[in-house]
């Protein structure tokens, strides 16, 4: 597995070795001594899979308790995948990495803990299977407006982005609930 660094320190993007030939490929998407000596010393207890059409946009989600990191990786389609730093000590506090994500690149984006998470479909669909730290706890949710002006994020969109009312409805920087 290779590690790609973003601007971001404790984001990662992760990209594994694929081996292929004409009857198809292998590769390994996760090993837990190697993500806790490569990465960071977590444990996953819980995955997640999803499925959304093309223009959805989803996010930006986090907890406030049972924060979750998130290893995320799409086996079907293509994302554009966004990491926002909410930690308010952080010395990269309100930056945002993004990345495409997708079944034919093959890597996957690690979204710690302290972070709102949210992606961007590119093509007619795409599927995520993604490992959180922590549970979901519906209590704790919130969700960051994907287009505040104080983050200012690049999504790739093409028209309006179809969202949930709670993305929809999503807190401004300003007004939403962050991390020390």
């Amino acid at each position: 597995m290779n590690i790609i660094h973003t601007d971001i320190a404790d984001v990662k993007i992760l990209e594994p070795k694929v081996f292929g030939d004409e009857r198809g490929f292998f590769m390994e998407t996760f090993r837990d001594e190697w993500f806790k000596a490569n990465v960071c010393n977590r444990t996953f207890v819980q995955e997640n899979q999803s499925k959304s059409a093309a223009g959805v946009l989803r996010g930006l989600h986090y907890q406030t308790a049972n924060t979750q990191g998130k290893l995320v990786r799409v086996v079907a389609g293509s994302i554009f995948d966004v990491a926002v730093d909410l930690r308010r000590t952080s010395p990269t506090f309100k930056h945002w990495v993004g990345v495409e994500l997708s079944a034919e690149n093959k890597r996957q984006l690690w979204v710690p803990e302290g972070f709102a998470h949210g992606f961007y479909v590119l093509g007619e669909s795409a599927e995520l299977v993604y490992k959180c730290t922590d549970y979901y706890n519906p209590q704790a949710e919130h969700s960051l407006l994907w287009n505040d002006p104080a983050i200012n994020i690049s999504w790739p969109l093409k028209n309006q982005p179809i969202l949930s009312n709670k993305d929809a409805d999503g807190k401004t920087l300003a007004d939403a609930v962050l991390f020390d």
